[in-house]
């Protein structure tokens, strides 16, 4: 980079000893005067930028960062012409080895003694690391409305487009909040059904009268009140998919219509003379162990395998946290739309706190803490004051914060031991289901200074291979 001779003079050091400030953050700052010359770049400046401070001064600022925004929307240019600070736009530049670094810049006027603007500071942030992040977490697995990066979640979305090519009765079984309904949404937008409506009914929300005239419908004068034909979803979904929650939650006596409209395809609205056919391929979900209810008696044997004909199973959050990074960020993208609001993401300890916390609720749960964090933010980064009183007391006052690198190691190692433990130790089979190259495992598995089970499971019965 070429140096100029009319370059001003370093910031004096007889000041108020603003510099050892500027020199102790992470965040680079740089000052430019009026005509766009770099008077002053602080440490990080150097260390983002790959530029050394002697390098830098003197020089026009658009010469040291070779900014996506340089030319043609400069957000200090903006600032210096319309006095108006600028917060956290993203951009990108190239560093001293031509290579593009993402950052978010703030902006500001600089002001003489006499209130004269004798040129702009601009403060910038490295976001490489959030932006690997993304990167890691954006999607690996994904099947319609449904992203993982979950090795527990990929055997799911893995089988999901098969399920959707066929007609059969399907049971998704999962703690409340897991999404068994956006996965009964996937198979529907994946089948030859997608034209056709999904309906859904919580079969847990309503008394069984009510809940079989929903289902079945009714005609006019089946009972007191009933003016006219109702139809119900049976006949509403016709081409499409009947989701049916919480079917653990049907009384004995109405299980058995429930087996006979599964078995026959037909069924009889309240109050009708004839039996109506209908169309519809049933998906049906649970938060119970029906096993247990049919052993008890509560849940019929004959409904219990008419419905199990194929059954998916979805993993609580907890066992996925690899998984919340990639849940906050599209949950956040879509309040930000939703909401026409600006928030950017969340700092380092609130994912800390996220990584951390067990989620009785689920996937539900999360979306509700970043949900609750949206009514306190507009824009901007989410910070722990934004979260559920609840969930912060033991994070309010941490000796060291969590950097975004410990928060992403910490999800990698828990991710390979709970691999490594599905496995019976088997490092290989380990490997294969995180999606990872063995090379790449067993170096993750030193960097982050994982104690591997002494007997590789490939030697015992279970553990697959040879030993």
């Amino acid at each position: 980079m070429s140096r100029h001779d009319d370059r001003p003079p370093s910031p004096s050091s007889g000041r108020i000893d603003t510099d050892s400030i500027l020199e102790s953050i992470s965040d680079g700052v740089f000052t430019v005067d009026r005509q766009w010359r770099v008077t002053s770049f602080n440490r990080a400046a150097e260390q983002i930028t790959g530029v050394s401070r002697e390098d830098a001064i003197g020089c026009r600022c658009s010469d040291v960062f070779r900014a996506s925004m340089c030319e043609t929307d400069c957000a200090l240019r903006h600032t210096m012409n319309t006095g108006a600070a600028l917060v956290n736009r993203t951009t990108f530049i190239v560093n001293a080895e031509g290579k593009r670094i993402p950052i978010s810049v703030s902006t500001a006027l600089l002001r003489d003694e006499h209130g004269v603007v004798v040129g702009g500071a601009e403060t910038f942030r490295d976001l490489s690391l959030i932006e690997e992040l993304r990167s890691q977490i954006r999607g690996r697995y994904q099947v319609g409305d449904i992203v993982s990066h979950s090795a527990s979640m990929r055997r799911v979305i893995e089988v999901i487009p098969r399920i959707a090519e066929s007609e059969s009765t399907i049971l998704i079984s999962g703690e409340t909040g897991t999404g068994k309904e956006l996965v009964a949404r996937a198979i529907h937008g994946l089948s030859q059904r997608r034209d056709g409506p999904f309906v859904a009914v919580n079969c847990g929300a309503l008394p069984d009268t009510l809940l079989e005239s929903e289902l079945f419908g009714y005609k006019a004068g089946a009972f007191t009140g009933a003016t006219r034909d109702k139809p119900g979803r049976f006949a509403l979904a016709r081409n499409g998919t009947l989701f049916l929650d919480e079917i653990g939650e049907v009384s004995p006596a109405l299980q058995v219509r429930l087996l006979r409209v599964l078995q026959d395809k037909r069924f009889e609205p309240l109050g009708a003379t004839r039996t109506e056919k209908t169309n519809a391929r049933v998906i049906v979900a649970t938060n119970r162990d029906l096993d247990d209810l049919v052993e008890r008696g509560a849940f019929r044997q004959d409904l219990y395998y008419r419905i199990k004909i194929m059954k998916l199973d979805l993993p609580p959050l907890r066992q996925r946290r690899e998984d919340i990074p990639l849940l906050v960020q599209h949950f956040i993208a879509a309040f930000n739309a939703l909401q026409n609001k600006q928030v950017t993401g969340v700092s380092p300890d609130v994912l800390g706190v996220l990584t951390a916390h067990d989620y009785p609720g689920n996937v539900r749960e999360l979306q509700n803490i970043i949900e609750h964090a949206f009514v306190l933010l507009h824009k901007g980064q989410i910070e722990l004051e934004h979260l559920p009183a609840e969930l912060v007391p033991i994070w309010q006052h941490p000796p060291v914060g969590p950097s975004m690198s410990d928060t992403i190691q910490a999800v990698e190692a828990q991710a390979i031991r709970e691999a490594l433990e599905r496995n019976q130790g088997n490092r290989l089979a380990a490997a294969q289901e995180l999606g990872m190259h063995k090379s790449t495992f067993f170096r993750k598995v030193r960097r982050l200074g994982i104690d591997l089970p002494k007997k590789d499971g490939r030697s015992t019965p279970n553990g697959g291979g040879k030993s």
